[in-house]
């Protein structure tokens, strides 16, 4: 990659964004996470705090025997300790026993800070950030020095902010990174502190170190302020995957790499590297067990997905017209909902992804369209389940194939009691009709919708053996009008997953049970359609 114009990413999941509330990485989690950033192109990649916890040690253990092919690994610690040689400082030790050759250090910039947390004279800060980094030097590291606190501390005391700066500068850091530590600076400032900074550090020197920025989310502009300091001369921006990260977060390298690269033109990852950002939030999201943000920019489900019939009409003729890139770009894919505000070209478009090609003149498909709207007006979602959406289409044309019938079904359950935990275990009877054949099955489940699930795919694996690798992956209710009470109309989504491919199908009803056991059925019956010919097939009409 040139490095005009070039933006040295700097990715912080692994140490920032494990700071997240309800995230909690082992050392399996970290080193997947890292390959990945590895992959993807990433060129520093911060691994941890070695020597604060057993499991970042072991990390930097285990990529020494597992190295990265091309992103360098930091370590990241604070400044020696108040009066303390820096020699003997166990955490420096620690570091050094890492083994990386770039080390993140991490001082003071506000004053407030130096006083009141870490009960220290101002000058006794400042010969903390010269020790660390000269020791570190001495030792063969390069050093990146994160300010952290930089703005607020800057808007206090200037000075003393430019002071510890220039004693990071003058003790051999390598990058001078901006930290808005608390997240509440906006846009503006940014530019305006940056561009003083700039003009203070040439003052005194003809050259300075490269610039970084650190932002956080909680006044929600941390990518925006990224930016700006992007726009003033910083050329590494520190974020994290998704943005994850304490309180609300660091700013979001899936939102800031794509507006860096795509819109502003700068050279953060090479365009194949680039075509991974989709893929790599979404590992990242399933590593951590966070659900992914559908509507997150650039990476999100969807990011351009289309619902309004007008809107996937000209979207049709000319993705401009409601797309600000290519979804392609970033590893993302144009999506096509299916909803009562549906039009023709909805139908036609996901007709064709289902590889059906329709005659928007045939009155077939005004029938899909008013079959679609009833059943939303009833309830059903097909935006969120668009396998049941495609067997809807596919028996209006005559292509769903019955490949079992369902003729009854009951649903016993037990609350039963172990110790103070109680415990439901239910059992389903089936009847199910497959090939002229009838056979009646039973299964038990901890519940009745796991019992009706196993005793169908019981009575069905005789004749589609295949079953054997569906699983439900995902069960969601919904209360439609909790005014109604008992009585409510529930409408519950199924996803299913045969280990490659993921489907979702929806029921609908006033009983629960009746309303999972539509979806149930739909989704063993769309995993077996795609396993048939008939889901490859081409329909003209």
């Amino acid at each position: 990659m040139s490095t005009a114009n070039q933006i040295w990413l700097y990715d912080t999941t692994l140490r920032d964004g494990a700071q997240q509330e309800g995230i909690s990485l082992s050392v399996e989690d970290k080193l997947r996470i890292a390959q990945k950033l590895d992959e993807m192109g990433i060129p520093f990649i911060e691994g941890g705090w070695p020597g604060a916890n057993p499991k970042d040690v072991q990390f930097f253990w285990q990529l020494k025997e597992q190295p990265l092919t091309q992103a360098e690994v930091v370590a990241f610690c604070f400044t020696r300790r108040p009066n303390i040689p820096v020699a003997e400082d166990k955490m420096l030790q620690a570091i050094l026993a890492a083994g990386t050759r770039w080390v993140t250090i991490v001082g003071k910039s506000w004053d407030l800070h130096v006083t009141e947390g870490l009960k220290t004279s101002l000058e006794e800060n400042l010969n903390m950030i010269r020790d660390t980094i000269a020791y570190l030097r001495s030792q063969g590291r390069r050093v990146i020095y994160d300010a952290e606190h930089w703005f607020d501390g800057y808007k206090h005391n200037p000075d003393y902010a430019m002071q510890s700066l220039k004693a990071a500068r003058d003790a051999g850091a390598e990058w001078l990174v901006f930290c808005d530590t608390n997240g509440g600076t906006l846009p503006h400032e940014i530019s305006q502190v940056v561009k003083e900074v700039v003009r203070s550090l040439l003052e005194d020197s003809a050259t300075i170190p490269r610039l970084g920025i650190h932002p956080h989310n909680d006044g929600g502009t941390a990518v925006a302020n990224a930016i700006a300091a992007v726009l003033e001369g910083a050329t590494m921006v520190q974020g994290t995957i998704n943005g994850y990260g304490e309180r609300c977060g660091n700013a979001n390298l899936c939102t800031l790499i794509p507006n860096l690269q795509l819109k502003l033109g700068y050279r953060c990852l090479e365009d194949w590297q680039l075509a991974q950002l989709t893929a790599t939030s979404r590992l990242v999201s399933e590593v951590v067990n966070m659900a992914p943000n559908d509507r997150a920019p650039f990476v999100g489900r969807s990011a351009f997905a289309h619902k309004g019939g007008l809107h996937v009409s000209a979207v049709q003729r000319n993705p401009i017209t409601y797309e600000h890139i290519e979804p392609e770009l970033v590893g993302n894919e144009r999506r096509i909902l299916i909803s009562e505000q549906s039009g023709l070209s909805n139908v036609l478009s996901k007709a064709r992804s289902f590889g059906i090609e329709l005659d928007k003149q045939d009155a077939t498909c005004q029938h899909i369209l008013e079959r679609l709207k009833t059943l939303e007006n009833e309830g059903y979602q097909f935006e969120a389940a668009e396998a049941s959406f495609e067997l809807l289409m596919r028996e209006a044309l005559g292509q769903r194939l019955e490949m079992f019938q369902v003729k009854g079904f009951q649903v016993h359950c037990d609350m039963l009691k172990w110790t103070d935990m109680p415990y439901s275990n239910a059992l389903a009877t089936i009847k199910v009709v497959v090939k002229g054949e009838e056979i009646l099955e039973a299964a038990e489940g901890n519940g009745p919708v796991s019992a009706l699930d196993n005793a169908l795919r019981k009575a069905l694996a005789k004749f589609y053996p295949e079953i054997a690798n569906f699983y439900l992956t995902d069960y969601k209710v919904r209360i439609l009008d909790g005014g109604s009470g008992t009585a409510a109309k529930t409408r519950v989504l199924v996803e299913s997953s045969n280990g490659k491919e993921h489907w979702t199908t929806v029921g609908v009803s006033t009983n629960i049970l009746d309303a999972s056991y539509q979806a149930v059925i739909e989704g063993i019956e769309y995993g077996l359609l795609l396993k048939s010919t008939a889901k490859t097939a081409v329909t003209s009409i």
